[in-house]
């Protein structure tokens, strides 16, 4: 990987914005603000499981998320060379909130190996809308972006209605439950959610990094890409998997929270550039640094009270989206 001039001082800047993240992201809100305050505390005080045990692993959680959303934004922009591309775009998210909602509607209370019941009904979900897409895709005897695109969007238009649906033949209890999970969340307890996320989230993100340069190939078109010696469809097929299942297992965990893989790119893209052998590292740190951010915005801007992350995203995310849609510097880069 190359870092050269002003690619070099932002990625580094991203970097320092990471840190800071981590380092600082836990204490807010908290009586103690040192490590070693901490750690001279008995186990059993509350400062010391609150931080150890509910903000530290909700800060992990953020980043995770927030990278593989970013992650995912990156490439679909890429693949559908479509600037309001988001990680959601082929139904992950609508699949994964029917089977909550149907998890929550029957009143299904059970778990696998600590995972709530509701995680692997999302997970169930995310992954039948996965496979409809693909399946639709390959019916249509047409293996482009086109078809992929709009078999994704028709899906989630038919998911948004059954969870419509759902709700309507829910009680007031069960309404709000569908209402509030479709909201997204980060309050975690232990490392549970943390430790099932890494492996899926670090193997993506290293199969998108392997992908890179035939990204790079595929912003400037197919016919060139093809001509590059890039296996188009053999690509398209490995990172729409890739991401989908990604993206289903942090929605299956927190919730459906959206704008973060709209908006991350984006930034990232602005301050150093499209290459995706830099855009892909850099995407990945600055959309876990956004997320975890929000989430300190979303338990500290009405405390002790606490409001859904997606919200906070998404009061970010209106604007960002009209001010893509009517930028004239954005249309001269495009």
């Amino acid at each position: 990987m190359i870092f050269l001039g002003a690619n070099k001082r932002g990625f580094f800047f991203l970097v320092a914005l990471l840190t800071a993240s981590v380092a600082v992201a836990p204490f807010l809100g908290m009586t103690c603000f040192s490590v070693s305050e901490l750690m001279s505390l008995p186990s059993d005080a509350m400062e010391h499981h609150i931080f150890f045990q509910m903000r530290l692993p909700r800060v992990l959680v953020a980043f995770l998320s927030g990278a593989a959303l970013s992650l995912g934004g990156m490439v679909f922009q890429a693949m559908f060379k479509n600037a309001l591309a988001t990680p959601f775009t082929l139904g992950v998210a609508g699949g994964a909130s029917f089977g909550a909602s149907m998890y929550i509607r029957l009143g299904l209370m059970f778990s696998v190996l600590g995972i709530p019941g509701v995680t692997i009904a999302a997970f169930g979900g995310a992954l039948l809308s996965i496979s409809l897409v693909f399946g639709l895709t390959k019916a249509g005897r047409n293996d482009s972006t086109n078809t992929m695109l709009l078999a994704g969007v028709g899906l989630s238009f038919f998911f948004s209605s059954a969870i419509f649906f759902a709700q309507y033949l829910s009680d007031f209890t069960q309404s709000f439950q569908i209402l509030r999970w479709l909201m997204g969340g980060l309050a975690v307890q232990g490392y549970t959610t943390f430790f099932d996320l890494l492996p899926i989230v670090s193997g993506g993100a290293l199969v998108i990094l392997y992908f890179t340069h035939d990204l790079n190939a595929l912003t400037t078109g197919e016919e060139e890409a093809i001509g590059r010696g890039v296996n188009v469809s053999r690509t398209r097929t490995i990172l729409f998997f890739t991401v989908s299942l990604m993206v289903a297992a942090v929605v299956a965990a927190c919730g459906p929270i959206g704008f973060v893989g709209m908006m991350a790119p984006h930034i990232c893209r602005l301050l150093i550039g499209a290459d995706h052998r830099l855009l892909t590292w850099a995407s990945m740190l600055f959309g876990g640094f956004f997320l975890t951010w929000c989430d300190v915005l979303s338990r500290t801007l009405i405390a002790p009270a606490e409001i859904p992350v997606g919200v906070i995203t998404a009061l970010l995310g209106g604007p960002f989206f009209i001010w893509l849609l009517v930028s004239q510097k954005y249309g001269r880069q495009r």
